[in-house]
C-alpha cells in the first residue's frame, strides 16, 4: 500500500455521512497496517469515536492523535557536545545504514562541522569501499582497516586520529547484525565502550528500514538492550505506508526518531519532523 492510498482510504472512511461498525473495523484495520501498534490504534479510533458527530473535524483529529502519539520527551537534534563528538551507527543488515550514514555526515559538513568516518565494519567487503566512495563525494577522511580486522581497533584508530586531528564529529559505520545473535552484539558493546574511552560517545543511532512494520519494534527493544541507543533513523520511508511503527518504538522505548530517509540523493535524510511525517503518511 503507497503512502496515498493509505491517506484516501481513511479520508473515505471518515467522510462518510454515517460510519458504520464495520467502517470503523476498516479505519482500525488501515492504522494497523500502516503499523501504528495496536495499543495507539485502538485509542486513536477511541478518540475519533467520540468526535463522530462533527464530520468536519475527524481529519484533523486524527492527525491531533497522531501528533499526541509522536510527542517525545527526548530531544530529536544531535548531542554535538563531545569534542569530538562520537556517533555510532547500529542495525540489522540491509536497512541502508551506510548509505545513511553518508549522508548525514554530508548533513553535517553542510552545517560547518569537520567530519571524520570509521569504517568499523569489518566484516563486508564493500563496505568500506562504499562509505569511501560517499566520504569522497563530501570531503570526508575514512579511516579503515583490511576485511577482517577486529572492528574496535578501527574505533579506537578512528577517534584517536578525530582527537589528534581536532574533528568535530567522528562517526563509526558497524556491521549489520541480525539481533538474534548474542554474540555480534556483545561485539557491538565493545565498540562502543573502546570509542567511550577516548571520547564522549554522544549519539547511538539505530537504524529501522519502514517497510519492515512491527519487526522493527523487535529489532528495537534488543539493540537498546545491548547498547544505549538514543535515536532512530528510519530508512525507505519514500515508498511505503508503514513507518506507524515509530509510535511504537517512541511510545514503548522512549527513543526519539532524529532522522528520515526518502530517497536515493546525498540530500535526501531530512530531520524528522512530526507534522510533516503525519501528512505523509496521510497523503492523498
Amino acid at each position: 500500500m503507497k503512502l496515498r492510498n493509505l491517506g484516501s482510504s481513511l479520508r473515505e472512511l471518515l467522510s462518510k455521512t454515517d460510519i458504520t461498525n464495520d467502517d470503523w473495523l476498516d479505519i482500525e484495520d488501515l492504522l494497523l497496517m500502516s503499523d501504528v501498534g495496536s495499543i495507539w490504534t485502538k485509542e486513536i479510533v477511541t478518540n475519533l469515536k467520540k468526535t463522530a458527530q462533527n464530520k468536519s473535524d475527524l481529519i484533523s483529529n486524527l492527525k491531533e492523535q497522531l501528533l499526541i502519539a509522536l510527542q517525545s520527551n527526548q530531544p530529536r537534534e544531535l548531542n554535538l557536545t563531545g569534542t569530538p563528538s562520537v556517533i555510532v551507527m547500529v542495525g540489522v543488515n540491509g536497512v541502508g545504514k551506510t548509505t545513511s550514514m553518508g549522508k548525514l555526515g554530508a548533513l553535517l559538513i553542510k552545517q560547518g562541522k569537520s567530519v571524520l568516518f570509521g569504517a568499523a565494519d569489518t566484516f563486508r567487503a564493500a563496505a568500506v569501499n562504499q562509505i569511501t566512495t560517499w566520504g569522497e563525494r563530501s570531503g570526508i577522511e575514512v579511516i579503515s582497516k583490511p576485511e577482517g580486522a577486529d572492528p574496535g581497533s578501527v574505533a579506537h584508530d578512528a577517534v584517536s586520529y578525530a582527537k589528534e586531528k581536532n574533528v568535530d564529529v567522528v562517526m563509526l559505520d558497524t556491521a549489520g547484525r541480525l539481533h538474534n545473535k548474542k554474540a555480534l552484539m556483545d561485539e557491538l558493546g565493545k565498540v562502543v565502550k573502546v570509542a567511550s574511552k577516548l571520547a564522549q560517545v554522544t549519539e547511538i543511532l539505530l537504524f529501522i528500514d519502514a517497510t519492515v512494520g512491527q519487526n522493527g519494534l523487535t529489532q528495537a527493544k534488543v539493540f537498546a538492550q545491548a547498547v544505549p541507543v538514543t535515536g532512530v533513523v528510519l530508512t525507505k520511508f519514500d515508498g511505503t505506508a508503514k513507518g506507524g511503527i515509530v509510535i511504537s518504538i517512541q511510545q514503548d522505548l522512549g527513543i526519539p526518531v532524529k532522522f528520515v530517509g526518502v530517497g536515493e540523493g546525498i540530500s535526501d535524510l531530512m530531520p524528522f519532523e512530526p507534522s510533516w511525517f503525519i501528512q505523509q503518511l496521510l497523503e492523498t
